[in-house]
């Protein structure tokens, strides 16, 4: 009775009388505090053009382990990956078991629900630091343009890389780009059905705005964003700027841009596709030959490769080399992207007849995709060339700025004529009903590693612009490597030109993207008015009070000596130099850094020749 007495009072003492209280630290160790906030994270935020979210920084926890503190390397191997199956058995040990070290990293990332669950299993010596994890929430989509991180959330691909500076500077606003997010998976949708229909090494796609803004870029094969460290090499490789590809007849729409903005020729002149061209042993012939002089629009539409050689003779090499030096095809594309590749071309010491005739339609010179979409945007969207860009226009911004390149009536004109082409062309599976769409379509061979072409292979093309008659958009696709597949031999009946394999893939992207772009399709009258208004014929009259080239007057003015050697006639003493001269000087309209002739009194230099396009 007395002991229980005495603990009695004891404890009346402790919790009454004199309690003890709890130490303040103690407290205050145990109480959460809700005054605190999660630190900013260490990359900005990146969006496409309406605000959806392309790749963002979370916080995550990475695991990491002290050796020397580790007792049993085995049986905490077997904890470890009770809860973190993916680790791999002997690494996991090994780093457990390397007592030389103090500090080992076990896995750079944990998710919330894993992190937990390691804490429960208590195993002492290993611990968690608090990180940033990047996350790309839309997997594959836009993978080569956005690129990726290292593990110390440092960018070495894609945006990430090229904007590093500017994402990890201020990390608290975002980088808004250009493209959109449902665009993208249109056209990644619509190049996978190719890919896979016809059996194709890959592909890739660009949408560009008028004023050279990139609202969609896709290249087949790609990758999980996520997934950059752990996926094939190979998968990594951004068709779009850094691969270079024979752009084939989809070089005809320079050609014949260039010998309008000469002056030289017109639409309605005609020249002679009636037999092929022989030159050092190499034939030049027509996939559907004609028997009568064609003029340009059908030229373009039945993609005669007779000519627009002899367009380019006529030009010239000193012409055609300023004109495609003007349009960017001599320079890497100046694409915010690490990676770009320079074109290959011909050097001017070999820059002979038959090279001005091959570089024509398309062979012979070879460049990323987005120079030849960036080149022929400035031809249709009235002759302004554009540094393309990923990045969006920001509020309240002027409009961008570009160089004019060629006469906006020249412009309209290759609308016209790229119009022909898929109403009665080559490019007649690019037809979307309810809107107005102009294109050319490429195919292109394949160069073998020794020289030469392969027979059976080759790249298919397809470029387009909608609405063709204002043309807002400039849509490309190619399929690499096509084989006439049996699914598809219904089809193509076992052909995989340009315009059997990518002027379906432009057709089903247009058809989604017009609605999507707030581009209604016409109907009716509507459609039929705005058709026969805009539509040049492929044998179109000469205008009252011109003359044309034909038969009886096969060359103009400055004509270049090429032209007569490939007629099998004797080129005059003397050239008209002045008609060179002129030619050149349109041509060379201008061109950075240097002064140009605006008439025979006054000068005008590239920086008073930009012109602003909204």
């Amino acid at each position: 009775m007395a002991i229980y007495a005495v603990l009695a009072g004891k404890l009346v003492l402790a919790t009454v009388i004199a309690p003890v209280l709890p130490n303040p630290v103690v407290i205050a160790a145990t109480r959460p505090d809700l005054t605190a906030t999660i630190p900013p994270p260490d990359r900005a935020p990146i969006l496409d053009r309406s605000g959806k979210i392309l790749a963002v920084s979370l916080p995550s926890a990475a695991l990491f382990a002290n050796p020397k503190q580790i007792r049993n390397p085995a049986r905490d191997t077997r904890l470890l990956r009770s809860v973190l199956p993916f680790l791999n058995r002997e690494t996991l040990r090994a780093r457990l078991s390397n007592r030389h070290y103090g500090f080992v990293y076990l896995d750079r990332f944990l998710t919330s629900a894993q992190e937990l669950a390691v804490n429960r299993l208590g195993i002492p010596g290993i611990y968690f630091q608090r990180t940033w994890a990047r996350h790309y929430p839309n997997g594959d989509i836009a993978a080569h343009i956005l690129g990726g991180v290292t593990p110390g959330q440092q960018g070495i691909s894609g945006v990430e890389r090229y904007f590093n500076k500017r994402l990890t500077a201020d990390p608290g606003r975002p980088l808004r780009l250009s493209i959109s997010v449902a665009l993208e998976n249109i056209v990644h949708k619509a190049l996978a059905t190719a890919v896979s229909d016809y059996k194709a090494q890959g592909a890739c796609s660009i949408v560009e705005s008028m004023t050279g803004r990139v609202l969609a870029m896709v290249s087949l094969p790609d990758y999980n964003a996520n997934d950059l460290h752990t996926v094939n090499p190979s998968l990594l490789f951004n068709r779009c700027v850094s691969g270079d590809y024979g752009p084939g007849s989809m070089m005809k729409v320079v050609t014949l841009a260039g010998a309008m903005q000469s002056g030289m020729m017109h639409y309605w002149d005609r020249f002679n596709t009636s037999h092929p061209l022989s030159l050092d042993g190499f034939v030049i012939r027509d996939y559907e030959p004609v028997t009568y002089w064609l003029a340009m629009p059908a030229i373009l539409a039945y993609s005669s490769v007779i000519g627009t050689s002899r367009i380019a003779t006529i030009m010239g090499p000193k012409l055609q080399r300023a004109w495609l030096r003007k349009l960017g095809f001599f320079k890497p594309p100046p694409i915010q992207l690490p990676g770009v590749q320079p074109p290959i071309w011909h050097p001017k010491a070999d820059w002979r007849m038959l090279t001005t005739m091959t570089v024509s339609f398309g062979n012979g010179i070879a460049m990323a995709p987005m120079t030849l979409v960036n080149a022929e945007d400035a031809i249709v969207n009235g002759g302004i060339l554009y540094r393309p860009t990923l990045l969006a226009r920001q509020p309240g911004a002027p409009p961008r700025r570009g160089v004019r390149v060629m006469r906006r009536h020249v412009s309209v004109v290759m609308r016209n004529l790229m119009r022909d082409v898929v109403l009665s062309g080559t490019g007649i599976y690019a037809r979307v009903h309810g809107y107005l769409v102009g294109g050319k379509t490429g195919t292109a061979q394949v160069v073998r590693p020794s020289g030469g072409y392969y027979n059976r292979l080759n790249d298919a093309g397809f470029i387009a612009i909608f609405p063709a008659d204002h043309p807002r958009y400039v849509v490309y696709a190619m399929v690499i490597h096509p084989k006439p597949t049996k699914k598809m031999q219904h089809f193509c009946y076992g052909f995989t030109t340009g315009g059997y394999v990518a002027a379906p893939v432009v057709g089903s992207i247009i058809r989604q993207m017009g609605p999507l772009f707030g581009i209604p399709p016409l109907k009716g009258t509507a459609l039929a008015a705005v058709s026969k208004r805009f539509q040049i014929p492929l044998k179109p009259p000469v205008p009252p009070g011109r003359t044309s080239l034909g038969p009886d007057d096969p060359f103009p003015p400055g004509a270049n000596r090429y032209a007569y050697v490939l007629a099998h006639q004797t080129p005059p003493k003397l050239i008209d130099a002045a008609a060179v001269r002129d030619a050149l000087r349109r041509i060379e309209l201008a061109v950075p850094g240097q002064v140009i002739r605006r008439d025979r009194k006054h000068l005008i230099s590239w920086d008073e020749a930009h012109q602003g396009v909204g």
